[in-house]
């Protein structure tokens, strides 16, 4: 199957891995990564074959699994069954979306497929069914897999766990199959990459029937072979049955080089004329090529942050949820590249991108349920819907920003992170700019209960390295929070928000809302005096301290109060900065935050408090529940004088 895709359908330049408009390979089954890296390094990669020896060594090109960044023409790091899958729905609908965007008739600037190798794996994973679901639908024709049908697992054959008919249930999606019955007929996987490229209309699977550890004598066809070595002697009787020198033990055949080292002259004609073209293009379009230029380049066009939305102080203030969408409608008018939707949530999460279409297959789209997001964009539409489906929604977001060209984003409530949670995992491992938008983040949200109410999620997601967590205090602290998460071009960041409204601060009174950019900030500090306690708080908790640090001062307890969104972005800061915010000198210390307590203790030390949410929540009215809870000026009081011993007070 490699074989005949990379020498004769593959589309790519080994000498410019980043040339744009190369097709797309995903290796789905990252179990297999020498298979990926014997391919590089045979095309003519940067890949030399010392990388190969060194293979799941330390500081080596070559782990056990594919990682995008590492080692070039890697397009997506794969191993988790099915997040490959998904990442190649969402290159190919990057595809699609900018084909329809920037191309013109006579410029097909944008035309390119995306082809990957899957398993058994990734079919049985339930994000490979969200995505296939969503990718039938979508029509995306330009997107082919060879599905590497073995017939064993990692433990045992597929007869004892996955005897579903697997091409009926790909065309119930409304792919286009086919299936190959051996694995090594040259001419009948040709065919069916040559029928796969001129089926426009669905996606396509290949079922090609293929042998598990081909040629050896013993371990062929079992499951031994998947996931552990040969070993030495079934390798010497391995090659010995294919008719291979056992020694070397790495060889590459001048013949083979040649045949595969045809990559780099083809591929060097091809982005050569691609060039020509756009050149053509620039000539007769130059703003649109101007536009896709920066789109490709990650460049931000001028002036996108100029003039921002700036809210009023507002005690009843509004929800961070409907201040981020306001938001989202002036970045969308101002970046081009911003795309994204949510699990059939955009009422909800306010992320529908106003009059800029429904992504659709045809003219025919459709809009929502009220219809404003309108018809008539097709694959130009800049509003995904990827129904309720967030597991195939991260997958396919990673595969969105891996393409380039776009600023995807995506949405859901908060405590429906974890159904995304390895997607957003691999996209902080990929450093790649994806925006989560996490609304309802609280027993703060109410009436729904427990399942619906976020208790664990944010700690759980500030223990995600390279995952900048964002929870915005109000309506300014929002805005804020989206310049960062457009400007974070090399790491995702998570935007947590609030159903309830939250008082719109009054920055005459308190510090600017940049401070943000910091992670904490000192929102005030008291009129007179040195403080003696600290009230630190993120989102919606801060408008509480507020409110109880005036309690306390009315008492003539002078109070600092620090509004801190971000763990990660006052990590980021000098030593220096975070004494000055929370100076070791002040050890009366009480966190508020409406979730678990774990790892608010680092901030508040020995000495310090911290009034959380360490258990479930509760159904009723939001109000009821967070006072229920103890989050009322009050209990914040009683809670800050007790660190001072001055309960009676």
């Amino acid at each position: 199957m490699a074989y005949v895709l990379w020498t004769r359908f593959l589309r790519h330049n080994p000498a410019n891995p980043n040339w744009f408009n190369r097709d797309r390979f995903v290796l789905s089954a990252g179990h297999g990564s020498m298979l990926l890296y014997s391919l590089l390094h045979l095309t003519g990669y940067d890949l030399p074959l010392e990388q190969i020896r060194r293979f799941r060594q330390w500081g080596s090109l070559t782990p056990g699994h594919p990682e995008r960044g590492l080692t070039p023409g890697v397009e997506t790091t794969t191993g988790p069954l099915g997040q490959g899958f998904g990442n190649g729905v969402g290159l190919a609908m990057a595809e699609a979306h900018l084909a329809a965007r920037y191309n013109r008739p006579g410029f097909k600037i944008i035309d390119h497929f995306t082809y990957g190798l899957v398993s058994d794996g990734d079919l049985m994973e339930g994000v490979a069914a969200e995505a296939a679901s969503l990718a039938g639908h979508l029509n995306l024709g330009k997107l082919i897999y060879l599905y590497d049908d073995n017939h064993i697992t990692l433990a045992a054959s597929t007869q004892l766990t996955f005897t579903e008919d697997r091409a009926r249930r790909f065309t119930a999606y409304g792919w286009h199959t086919q299936t190959v019955e051996e694995g090594n007929d040259l001419a009948a996987i040709d065919q069916a990459l040559r029928a796969a490229r001129m089926e426009t209309e669905r996606p396509s699977l290949i079922l090609v029937r293929t042998h598990l550890g081909y040629g050896s004598p013993h371990k062929q066809d079992t499951f031994s072979a998947h996931g552990s070595p040969l070993g030495e002697d079934e390798v010497t009787l391995t090659k010995a049955h294919l008719g291979w020198p056992v020694e070397p033990p790495f060889l590459v055949p001048a013949e083979v080089e040649q045949l595969f080292h045809r990559a780099l002259d083809r591929g060097s004609r091809a982005e050569a004329e691609w060039a020509v073209d756009l050149s053509r293009y620039a000539a007769q379009f130059p703003d649109l090529a101007r536009e896709l230029h920066q789109l490709i380049e990650g460049e931000l066009p001028e002036g996108w942050d100029a003039d921002l939305p700036v809210f009023e102080a507002d005690a009843k203030g509004m929800a961070t949820r409907v201040a981020s969408g306001r938001m989202l409608q002036t970045l969308a008018a101002r970046l081009p590249g911003l795309i994204g939707g949510s699990a059939d949530l955009n009422p909800s999460t306010d992320t529908e991108l106003k009059d800029l279409g429904n992504f659709q297959s045809s003219d025919q789209a459709v809009g929502d349920r009220q219809g404003s997001a309108g018809g008539g964009w097709g694959y130009a539409g800049r509003n995904l819907a990827f129904g309720v489906r967030e597991h195939g929604m991260g997958s396919i977001l990673n595969g969105l920003a891996a393409h380039g060209g776009l600023l995807p984003f995506g949405a859901t409530f908060l405590t429906f992170s974890d159904y995304l949670r390895p997607s957003i995992r691999l996209a902080a491992l990929m450093e790649l700019p994806v925006v989560y938008v996490f609304t309802h983040d609280s027993i703060g949200m109410g009436e729904d209960g427990p399942t619906h109410q976020s208790v664990e999620h944010l700690a759980s997601l500030r223990a995600l390295p390279g995952l900048t967590v964002i929870r915005p205090a109000d309506a300014n602290e929002t805005t804020v929070a989206w310049r960062v998460a457009i400007e974070s071009r090399h790491r995702p960041v998570a935007l947590v928000l609030t159903r309830q409204n939250v008082p719109t601060l009054d920055r005459t009174r308190f510090a600017p809302a940049e401070g943000l950019r910091h992670g904490a900030y000192v929102l005030a500090d008291p009129p007179q005096g040195p403080p003696r306690l600290i009230l630190l708080a993120s989102g919606s908790e801060v408008g509480l301290i507020v409110a109880a640090a005036g309690d306390l001062l009315a008492k003539d307890i002078p109070v600092r109060i620090v509004s801190m969104p971000s763990w990660e972005l006052f990590e980021a800061q000098p030593q220096a900065y975070r004494d000055s915010v929370l100076p070791p000198t002040i050890q009366a210390r009480l966190a508020v935050e409406a979730g678990v307590t774990l790892g608010w203790h680092r901030y508040v030390g020995d000495r310090g408090d911290v009034l959380g949410v360490d258990r479930f929540g509760a159904s009723a009215p939001g109000p009821v529940v967070l006072r229920a809870y103890g989050f009322s000026p009050e209990n914040v009081c009683q809670r800050a004088l007790a660190l001072l011993g001055q309960e009676g007070r």
